[in-house]
């Protein structure tokens, strides 16, 4: 009988990274030390404030192993986007433009050919988003970092802090039912739940597939499609957030869709439902394959892990919506109305036919 396989038999265990988040609380004792005054609590993270008018959102993100995809292909010049995603991804939700950019690479050697395409990578990022690149670091650590190609084991950490005027802080407050979620359409996997797909989809992992496989509905070998970068948000939502109220702002990233659980703290007795999904054959192929490994992965644990098409979203009000979808239009970001609000206080999600909670 065919087993049931979840993020946490890959190998993350998510209660017990939401357990391990309790520990968060120990740093709110260094809060007494904001030189200015007030840190703001928003729905993912904390901003604080540099004068009278503005903030600072810091943020610093890493790409996990997806590196290892990397090394697989042997082809490094593209996770460097990934990790300034994460980052300046981050950043935007709470309205703010991102400023600048810092790196941070442990290596098990810096070989200079591989430096070279790391910093390629960051450097595109960069440019997508904007922000400078002003500080970073590569240390070597070999005894620490080992990865699967011998002398090319690595973690790539990106830092970013932005700035927003307190009028414009989005603040995830006063949410309410019937407001739009409009959804920005993602690349693929991005950078989350790569530690389920590889071991699916991977022979290196214990999966099915030698990583130049090429299947059934990609254009490309499979391990190209699996390493494909990290949509960067940052000119399309930063365009539509200076000529639309943004209530929210979404980066479906670990956790996917139960990261909308956040704003319920900040817009009590809302809940979510979802109707709009067009995923990419990725997502379909690891369900495929998994089934053929003779396991299962759920649809609720797919809409768990991963971002299933929609990269990025964001909560405007009903009068808003039409000039939100106009704006994002033009800038090509390829953005649809993918559910609602509702007064329900669950995240609801219609897929295949089927009608799905996520706890």
């Amino acid at each position: 009988m065919p087993k049931t396989f979840t993020y946490t038999n890959a190998g993350v265990d998510r209660e017990q990274r939401a357990e391990s988040k309790k520990a968060l609380k120990i740093l709110e004792d260094t809060y007494k030390h904001s030189h200015y005054g007030q840190i703001m609590r928003l729905p993912y993270g904390n901003i604080f404030q540099l004068n009278e008018n503005i903030y600072l959102d810091l943020v610093i993100e890493g790409v996990g192993t997806k590196v290892l995809l990397a090394q697989l292909a042997n082809r490094y010049d593209t996770i460097g986007i990934d990790a300034v995603a994460m980052a300046v991804n981050d950043v935007i939700r709470s309205g703010a433009k991102p400023m600048a950019i810092s790196d941070n690479i442990h290596a098990q050697a810096s070989n200079p050919a591989l430096v070279e395409q790391w910093l390629k990578g960051i450097t595109k990022g960069a440019m997508e988003a904007e922000c400078p690149v002003t500080s970073g670091e590569i240390g070597d650590v070999a005894e620490i970092i080992r990865g699967i190609a011998d002398g090319a084991g690595f973690d790539m950490v990106v830092a970013s802090v932005g700035q927003v005027a307190k009028e414009k802080i989005v603040t995830g407050k006063n949410i309410k039912p019937n407001d739009p979620i409009i959804g920005l359409r993602s690349s693929g996997l991005h950078s989350n739940g790569i530690t389920l797909a590889r071991r699916i989809l991977f022979k290196q992992w214990g999966g099915k597939h030698d990583a130049h496989a090429k299947l059934d509905g990609l254009t490309r070998e499979l391990i190209h499609e699996a390493l494909e970068p990290t949509k960067i948000y940052v000119k399309p939502f930063l365009k539509t957030a200076e000529e639309v109220k943004t209530k929210a702002a979404i980066h479906i990233t670990g956790d996917a869709y139960l990261k909308f659980n956040n704003l319920t703290r900040y817009s009590p007795g809302i809940g979510f439902e979802f109707t709009n999904f067009k995923p990419h054959p990725i997502f379909r192929i690891i369900q495929e394959t998994a089934k053929e490994l003779g396991l299962i992965i759920t649809d609720e644990e797919m809409f768990r892990t991963f971002n299933m098409g929609w990269g990025f979203a964001i909560i405007v009000d009903k009068k808003d919506e039409e000039n939100a979808l106009s704006i994002l239009e033009k800038t090509g970001s390829q953005p649809e109305q993918i559910g609602k609000v509702t007064d329900n206080e669950k995240i609801e999600i219609h897929y295949n036919n089927k009608k799905l909670i996520l706890a």
